[in-house]
């Protein structure tokens, strides 16, 4: 294998920031043409929100297993193969004509593949960057925000001229571009236990990875306070984003009359590009200030939380579209604060070895809770008509995750993070 320069880590980081903007981006086209998928296949609010619901809860099932798979085998093919799956699913997704081939093509497909993608993508990356974690996972970050931006914008525009199947066949036509670019320059993280002499990926084979389990990252978060308070707060973060992210371009379609293209692109651009700012502010500072004290990074997610919350009632009370976006903005700006330290916080507290198998625990259990946000909210809306309603409750949610996290933060995270330390020196 070739000697890892200290620059590849850097690569390692681009190479992964346009993996994940097309994962992320991969998933905003579904919610951009819902709307356009309700009316041409003549479905119901709550049915099209039942997609979403699938796709979450069978992501969530699979997530297991992709964090076992990424811990027992190279997380290089691990990434690049996930990539190339759920891509062809995204552009089988196009061809579907009823409920059910949505399902099959949207939700089981699509989220089974996107399942292996995530944990061995932010374990390959944290290997790589350790000193600098929290500021490569807050730039790696950032694609997610450009990628909802980019998906909310072109695939309504795509939508509005050429039907919403062609935003599916293009999205996962540039996913399969991309997994061959990865197949060719993405490497696995040089391993001292297994050192290569034939010029080919070196993986770590020894004892740590053929004792791993399935079960061992779920014992190791459930187990650790710290863990299973981001753990929870994740849970929070990913039911009202889910919601938020499905259900807000329609809002602005049925409250303020905007095509598919304006909703698309405003639901996303004003929140996304505060969180842009917000990821690389609080990623920086949280490294800054973890090396004196860890448990800074806790407090900064609770903190956003918080902050975050206060945005949230306010969407669905005013009437002029700037102070919405305005809200918008201020919501995406703070929620970047958790955003920037969600998988920094859980290494922080857990055993590198395990590293993709306790982001699976966390995501799996995040997606299981997030997963019913579409559906609640669908609910609240065919009851209320409307979805001014639900912005309170999300804003409760968080309101509650912040101050757990302050509390867990103060109690257990250096506990935690002290017991990590001594175990890798033993």
């Amino acid at each position: 294998m070739k000697p890892v320069s200290k620059w590849y880590k850097w690569e390692v980081l681009a190479l992964l920031w346009v993996a994940y903007l097309l994962n992320q981006g991969d998933r905003q086209v579904f919610n951009s043409v819902l709307p356009l998928i309700r009316d041409s296949l003549q479905l119901t609010d709550t049915s099209v929100s039942l997609i979403a619901v699938f796709f979450n809860l069978f992501y969530a099932a699979m997530v297991p297993v992709g964090g076992y798979v990424g811990d027992k085998f190279s997380r290089k093919w691990v990434t690049t193969l996930s990539i190339l799956f759920w891509s062809i699913a995204t552009m089988f997704t196009g061809l579907a004509n009823g409920v059910f081939l949505l399902i099959l093509t949207r939700s089981i497909a699509t989220g089974g593949g996107e399942a292996f993608f995530g944990p061995a993508n932010y374990s390959l990356l944290g290997q790589y960057h350790t000193d600098t974690r929290a500021r490569a996972m807050s730039i790696h970050q950032t694609s997610y925000y450009v990628g909802v931006i980019l998906a909310g914008w072109l695939a309504g525009y795509i939508g509005d001229r050429l039907g919403w199947q062609y935003a599916f066949y293009i999205f996962g036509g540039a996913g399969v571009v991309w997994a061959l670019v990865m197949a060719l320059r993405l490497r696995d993280f040089p391993s001292a236990k297994t050192p290569d002499q034939t010029g080919q990926d070196a993986v770590a084979t020894g004892p740590d990875r053929k004792s791993v389990t399935i079960w061992d990252g779920f014992m190791t978060v459930f187990t650790t306070p710290t863990a299973l308070m981001v753990t929870l707060g994740f849970c929070g973060f990913i039911f009202v984003i889910t919601g938020y992210m499905t259900w807000v371009p329609t809002f602005l379609q049925e409250n303020f009359g905007q095509t598919g293209a304006q909703a698309g692109l405003n639901s996303m651009l004003w929140t996304y590009v505060a969180a842009f700012v917000g990821v690389l502010i609080a990623g920086t500072l949280s490294d800054k200030l973890a090396a004196k004290n860890p448990r800074v990074r806790m407090i900064i997610q609770g903190i956003g939380l918080i902050l975050g919350a206060a945005f949230l009632p306010f969407m669905g009370t005013v009437s002029k579209i700037w102070l919405l976006y305005l809200c918008f903005a201020g919501w995406g700006f703070f929620r970047a604060f958790f955003d920037a330290n969600i998988y920094a916080a859980l290494y922080d507290v857990t055993p590198e070895r395990l590293h993709a198998s306790c982001s699976s625990a966390m995501i799996m259990t995040g997606f299981a809770v997030g997963a019913t946000a579409p559906y609640v909210l669908a609910l609240i809306k065919q009851a209320t008509g409307s979805l001014n309603a639900t912005f309170p409750i999300l804003g409760v949610i968080w309101l509650v995750c912040g101050l757990a996290c302050l509390w867990v933060s103060r109690r257990h995270y250096n506990k935690d993070n002290e017991k990590i330390k001594i175990s890798a020196n033993e």
